[in-house]
């Protein structure tokens, strides 16, 4: 008898030691901007990004020849290469390079997803589709980690956790109500993503910091194909495992 796949959505890395993810492929959410910048720089051929958690641990990558990228509360930290705008994930940034990120929630929230999860994967509207024709192949029960704003809720990862709770439905038996709850949310956004998140709090702190053109830029669907793994210490291309 096939396994009955269960989703279930962790709405903040503060619930994330009420789920038991050893059976599950955990997703990383951070789509203002962490997530959709990992997406994006390994779909434009980064050899590998090195999530660290503190600031100071990029400092131990320094003169190995590799990117240092530090954001804290939407900047980026003073004398590193860059922050976590998707615009420095280029290919002519990141191409055959190794980046070193550390930013407010999105690497927090998969130094937690590792310490017990089966495979731990990125995700971002940036690769929706992909990511999720990926999870309904897999024999293994997924859980959607949203990095949320230290340690609160968020919008905007939530409505990207209800895309593909929506997207995979028919795939999967179990459901909990922060499932239900996160796709109602998403049928209700869908249409005008942008003007819904105008509502969030995050919108509003990232418009102090004049980067809109980065909020559009991660609310594109299906833009990339890449879906980040985290092997190791690294998160690199997972090589697909569908046709």
């Amino acid at each position: 008898m096939p396994h009955q796949k269960s989703i279930e959505v962790c709405l903040t890395p503060a619930l994330l030691n009420l789920y038991n993810t050893s059976n599950s492929v955990v997703v990383v959410i951070d789509i203002l901007r962490a997530t959709s910048s990992m997406v994006y720089g390994i779909d434009n051929g980064a050899n590998a990004i090195i999530p660290v958690s503190q600031v100071e641990d990029c400092l131990n990558y320094a003169d190995q020849g590799f990117l240092l990228a530090a954001e804290r509360n939407g900047e980026v930290v003073e004398g590193y290469d860059f922050g976590n705008s998707p615009f420095s994930y280029s290919a002519e940034k990141v191409k055959g390079k190794t980046i070193v990120l550390t930013t407010t929630n999105g690497t927090k929230a998969l130094h937690m997803a590792r310490e017990q999860a089966h495979q731990v994967v990125i995700g971002s509207f940036l690769n929706l589709n992909a990511l999720c024709q990926w999870l309904k192949v897999q024999e293994k029960d997924v859980l959607l980690l949203c990095a949320g704003w230290k340690d609160k809720f968020n919008l905007e990862d939530t409505l990207f956790a209800g895309a593909v709770v929506n997207e995979l439905r028919k795939d999967f038996t179990h459901f909990d109500d922060s499932c239900v709850a996160a796709e109602d949310l998403y049928l209700l956004a869908k249409d005008d993503l942008r003007a819904y998140l105008h509502k969030s709090s995050h919108s509003h702190r990232l418009a102090e910091l004049n980067i809109e053109e980065d909020v559009k830029f991660c609310l594109q669907l299906n833009i990339c194909e890449a879906i980040p793994v985290l092997t190791g210490d690294e998160l690199v291309a997972l090589k697909a495992q569908f046709a």
